[in-house]
């Protein structure tokens, strides 16, 4: 019992930053209907940085910096990049086929900078672990939970109570009807693509904080298991990233600890089961648990 516990806490945790990466991959898409692969890169970019930016500026200080980096390197990949190709559905596709392209760009260039290094990002928990009564949590973990909680939060009321979100779900309802009311659709694409990249840059410290080894060049690819939560919950729903992400992170802390029962999976099934879970619910709800089609207030 105690295991089964200890590993469902770590699903939580797991589950809880997954819900920051994919709420960028759904914040994006409902303001420009890209789906953008270079997500990982971002994120693998705000942890490199929070890495090499930590022994001079301290944790808090890259941490910040590193936040409002990625968010501008985000910004402007797709100002200078993507808006070009327009903002009709068309253009759309052919900017997420972009995004893969970024992705190589940066990936390639990132790992060339950290090689076969590990990284520590300075983080103020390190190795330290609570007892919560017969279990031993490690801080990170719970860090990651209250951390996320927290921010997420902020980011549903950034949805649901300033002028931006008002705007960013018309444009999601519409893009040309949204644009004919006087929503300034650039902006409004702006402000997701840095916000996504905020939320990337914050997502790699818990990625790259124990019990995980430290920052590699693989983070940002391990980072990419969040987004079949999106899928998962739907593309357009930030609620359904979240629910997505805690199944997700549950499958996966449970695959990985019940290994040894699981053996006839396959010693690697632990990898691959969030896209099964994704596949499966993709049979029975083909626009994911949260993405029926409906009225929408806005």
């Amino acid at each position: 019992m105690t295991g089964f516990l200890d590993h469902l806490l770590g699903g939580l945790a797991l589950g809880a930053v997954y819900a920051l990466v994919a709420l960028g991959f759904v914040v994006i898409f409902k303001a420009s209907g890209v789906l953008n692969f270079a997500h990982g890169s971002l994120l693998l970019f705000g942890g490199y940085l929070i890495a090499v930016l930590h022994d001079h500026l301290g944790f808090a200080g890259a941490l910040a910096l590193a936040v409002l980096a990625t968010a501008a390197l985000a910004g402007a990949l797709d100002r200078f990049l993507l808006q070009r190709g327009g903002q009709d559905a068309h253009s759309a596709h052919v900017q997420t086929i972009v995004t893969i392209g970024i992705d190589i760009v940066l990936l390639t260039d990132l790992a060339r900078r950290i090689g076969g290094d590990l990284l520590s990002l300075g983080d103020p928990w390190g190795d330290a672990v609570t007892e919560l009564g017969p279990l031993t949590v490690a801080d990170s973990r719970l860090a990651a939970i209250v951390v996320s909680a927290v921010v997420i939060g902020a980011v549903f009321a950034l949805f649901r109570f300033t002028s931006w979100g008002l705007s960013l779900r018309a444009a999601a309802e519409d893009l040309e009807a949204a644009a004919l009311m006087g929503v300034r659709l650039g902006r409004v694409r702006a402000g997701a693509w840095c916000l996504a990249g905020a939320l990337a840059a914050l997502a790699a410290v818990f990625l790259a904080a124990f019990p995980a080894p430290g920052l590699e060049r693989t983070t940002g690819q391990i980072a990419l298991n969040a987004f079949p939560a999106a899928i998962l919950g739907g593309l357009a729903s930030p609620a359904g990233a979240l629910a997505g992400s805690l199944i997700i992170g549950l499958t996966e802390a449970l695959v990985v600890g019940y290994q040894s029962e699981l053996h006839v999976l396959g010693e690697g099934f632990g990898d691959v089961a969030p896209y099964a879970v994704m596949l499966l619910v993709l049979l029975v709800r083909p626009t994911g648990l949260f993405g029926a089609k409906g009225a929408a207030r806005v």
